[in-house]
């Protein structure tokens, strides 16, 4: 049976980045469907309106450590409480015994796929990790009484059972997800002061606005190399891929990184520095508005020039699908049918 030829794309991550590929829209050229159609030819990426604007970082909430002048200085005794206060509730569990060590960092939502258990979990089986930091996480609740998805649950018990399994008392400290943006802003800040880093390793992150608020706030930042991050940080320049997948190789990089900055406290100002230029020069609201109002204009133009070819294919695809395609479904056997 002749095959009927057609177009497809596929959202491969949701935002093109910075580097001269394709990025969300991937042109399939060789996928079929036997019997009733095979692809021959994606689509134009570079289309106008295929252009993807990534979201920026809102410099009055998250901005560099160093600055001084800016700093929310009367929020550090609430974060100090909540990192620090012995007390266990409902919005901080855990404790650091040593609030002295550097910090690994971490802030999401508590789903599977954020893999925030992996992190607890990649931290704790490594000894000369848990000497070199402490781990603070912010995500979801720490009762499960609080969640009403079954996910989370999940997710919430399994952080339970991390916590107890390793003993991580007294080097991990869990607070529940924190609503204040601008007390949240001068969270990364403070980790920043303490020389930490920023973790993020979830097994697929479309875009990654937490790691564009953690690098802008100066936080040496190790993301996913699974989607939107692997775009944002130029690895081992601007910061750090990780594989979720390979957590000894996470903890192992992690430990390198710590130690060298503990016999060269100068590498830590360096990536510091150079992950904050990155979203600098790439991903502030600044930039966000104006290639936003660019584009605008550009597929405003698009839609006008195009609008006829754009009816005359549609009625080309109904005349198609009538014809051929409809008659073409029909003729295909059911698999129940090929079972009689």
């Amino acid at each position: 049976m002749n095959h009927s030829d057609f177009i497809i794309t596929s959202t491969y991550q949701e935002i093109a980045g910075t580097k001269n590929t394709v990025g969300q829209y991937e042109s399939h050229t060789a996928f079929t469907l036997p019997g009733l159609y095979r692809v021959v030819h994606g689509i134009d990426v570079f289309d106008p309106k295929f252009n993807i604007v990534s979201p920026g970082s809102d410099m009055s909430i998250y901005f560099p450590y160093s600055d001084k002048e800016n700093r929310l200085t009367a929020l550090h005794d609430s974060i100090e409480k909540l990192l620090y206060d012995p007390e266990q509730n409902e919005e901080h569990i855990g404790t650091l015994s040593d609030p002295s060590k550097p910090m690994i960092f971490s802030m999401a939502r508590l789903d599977r796929v954020k893999n925030i258990t992996g992190l607890v979990e990649c931290y704790a089986k490594n000894t000369k990790l848990r000497e070199l930091v402490n781990l603070v996480l912010v995500a979801g609740y720490n009762d499960v009484k609080k969640s009403n998805d079954r996910e989370e649950i999940a997710e919430i018990e399994k952080m339970h059972g991390l916590m107890k399994e390793y003993n991580l008392d007294g080097q991990f400290r869990w607070l529940s997800s924190q609503t204040n943006r601008a007390r949240n802003g001068e969270l990364y800040r403070y980790i920043a002061d303490k020389r930490g880093v920023f973790v993020q390793p979830a097994f697929y992150e479309a875009f990654g606005l937490t790691v564009v608020e953690a690098m802008v706030s100066g936080l040496p930042t190790f993301a996913t190399c699974h989607g939107g991050p692997a775009e944002i940080i130029e690895d081992g320049v601007s910061g750090f891929h990780i594989d979720p997948y390979h957590p000894d190789k996470v903890a192992s990089l992690l430990v390198d990184f710590f130690q060298r900055c503990k016999e060269d406290p100068t590498y830590w100002e360096e990536i510091s520095k150079a992950g904050l230029q990155r979203i600098l020069d790439r991903y502030t609201w600044k930039i966000y508005s104006e290639r936003l109002m660019t584009l605008a204009g550009v597929y405003g133009f698009w839609k006008y020039v195009s609008k006829l070819e754009r009816r005359e294919t549609r009625r080309y695809l109904e005349m198609f699908y009538i014809l051929k395609y409809r008659a073409l479904v029909k003729s295909i056997p059911l698999a129940i049918d090929e079972e009689h």
